[in-house]
């Protein structure tokens, strides 16, 4: 029988190092040492560790929302290859009805890169004939508390096979958000705030982004963060000497103040800090702990453009940079670093006070 002793993560092609050195050294503080498969390009890494134990114990101590860089991951076993373009179906059924006796849900999948998504046809197609045989064999208990089940097709004749909790990992395909951005919007990073608002806030703090609120977006121009807050319902002082798009004033949610966002602070405390001003990630690290330390803002979304190079580790100082201050000023906090399916070379913070605070 085949034991599900890797992990498996996606991540966005060309991080594969960062997500790799990532998964190696959260697993490292639960004394779990392996060896990583990391292709470049390919957008996805494999941790194999000694025994399906490790690997169960990742997956259940370390919270997937604290992975940055890993868009998923999953319990696997041994890589199928060789799989014969006329029978796919065969290999993979034969091992899915070892792994565990029931799945909760069915996921044919391929790596996020330009190549590999030619084969997300086949993916759809090859899923109906998979769920007809667990049907059969009575392992498929939609709804259920079971594991998901996940067959990830890195090329046209390999799968990998394994499940993962859907309680402990991402709950879209292939690890990406559905986001859906309006044509009007003002600039493409208008997605990346939508989908941060969508993955980044906890269920139980959702009403603390609500309309009647108010924000600050430093670096506004041409006002794709401004825009999103403003269309639900939040009053937003855009600060940029650069021009606002004529649609994200016509909300009438948006007041344009013509300054530098370094500089500016508020009158009066707000209720968001949102930043997405090209700078050195440490620089922007500083500021924003620098608002919510002197009670600007009570909470903030952030970018943080990341260098070529030492990418993980940038990440980290910034993060301590925070921490260090905050700190000083007793403030509590909970903070989410996230490369989203909307960033490129960076991530996205999102940093909220707790709740007993002030």
């Amino acid at each position: 029988m085949s034991q599900m002793d890797a992990l498996l993560l996606y991540c966005r092609a060309g991080f594969e190092k960062e997500c790799a050195a990532e998964i190696i050294a959260n697993a490292a503080q639960l004394g779990v040492h392996g060896y990583v498969k990391a292709e470049p390009g390919s957008a996805w890494v494999l941790f194999q560790c000694a025994s399906a134990e490790e690997v169960k114990l990742l997956t259940t101590e370390l919270p997937f929302y604290r992975q940055i860089f890993a868009r998923q991951w999953i319990c696997v076993s041994p890589l199928i290859e060789g799989l014969p373009e006329g029978d796919r179906l065969t290999a993979v059924r034969a091992r899915v009805a070892e792994l565990v006796p029931r799945y909760s849900e069915i996921w044919v999948e391929t790596p996020d890169t330009d190549a590999a998504k030619t084969r997300l046809g086949f993916c759809g197609r090859f899923t109906k004939p998979l769920t007809n045989a667990l049907e059969k064999k009575n392992q498929l208990a939609l709804g259920s508390s079971a594991p998901r089940l996940h067959v990830c097709f890195v090329a046209d004749d390999a799968a990998f096979v394994g499940v993962i909790d859907a309680d402990n990992s991402s709950p879209w395909f292939m690890g990406i958000p559905r986001v859906r951005v309006g044509k009007d919007a003002p600039s493409r990073s208008a997605g990346k705030l939508v989908e941060a608002l969508m993955v980044m806030i906890p269920e139980d703090r959702a009403h603390e982004l609500k309309a009647g609120m108010r924000a600050v977006d430093l670096g506004a121009a041409p006002g794709g963060w401004s825009w999103v807050l403003a269309l639900r319902g939040i009053r937003v002082t855009a600060v940029d000497n650069g021009p606002m798009a004529a649609v994200a004033m016509a909300t009438e949610m948006i007041e344009h103040v013509r300054g530098d966002g370094f500089s500016y602070r508020p009158h009066r405390p707000v209720n968001w800090l949102v930043c997405d001003m090209v700078e050195s990630p440490s620089r922007i690290a500083q500021l924003v702990a620098e608002w919510i330390a002197r009670g600007h803002a009570r909470h903030a979304i952030f970018n943080l453009k990341l260098p070529m190079k030492k990418r993980l580790e940038e990440v980290r100082r910034c993060a301590d940079i925070i921490e260090q201050r905050l700190a000083r000023e007793d403030i509590n906090y909970s903070i989410e670093i996230k490369h989203l399916y909307h960033d490129r070379e960076e991530v996205t913070v999102c940093l909220m006070q707790d709740k007993a605070v002030r």
